[in-house]
């Protein structure tokens, strides 16, 4: 039982040495999404504004702490599809930087489609923010972001929520 302890602390910190292994970011094929709703004048068209964080300041407004931003795009509906017509991403001095597909996508009942923005992505900057269009035959589409880092031994995390513009 001696041994124990010894080959413990070997494994442990032998598995604290290993470099952490980079998983890559599932990405979605927007190509496979696309649809055209066949009665698009008889659904309710609208639109969501959405703030994201891609950093945030600490200590000072000089430093800032870099974050990974979680955008859901959720359909709520548990009987209709939605369609979101497209998702434009606006940095803090509100130029478009990135819009995410071209032609309207389709969300099945209760399905949700993630928009990952990495950590090392600056480019929103600390006041970024989402512009989503969409059309429903029921109940508009809910969005809200996740941002997260888990840096070294300090972790922060927090959630924003669309609203309807």
């Amino acid at each position: 039982m001696k041994c124990a302890i010894p080959i413990f602390l070997v494994i442990v910190l032998f598995a604290c040495s290993q470099p952490k292994e980079t998983i890559p970011l599932p990405t979605v094929n927007w190509d496979k999404r696309s649809a055209t709703p066949s009665a698009v004048d008889s659904l309710t068209k609208g639109s969501t504004y959405l703030s994201v964080y891609s950093e945030i300041y600490q200590v000072t407004e000089n430093r800032t702490y870099h974050l990974t931003v979680t955008v859901s795009m959720r359909n709520i509906s548990s009987a209709d599809t939605v369609y979101i017509l497209n998702a434009k991403h606006y940095n803090t001095k509100g130029d478009l930087i990135r819009t995410y597909f071209d032609k309207p996508i389709f969300i099945a009942p209760l399905e949700t489609v993630e928009i990952v923005i990495n950590e090392g992505d600056k480019e929103g900057g600390t006041g970024g923010n989402f512009v989503f269009e969409w059309a429903s035959p029921t109940i508009e589409p809910h969005f809200e972001a996740v941002m997260i880092s888990t840096t070294g031994q300090q972790g922060l995390s927090f959630t924003t929520q669309g609203i309807k513009r």
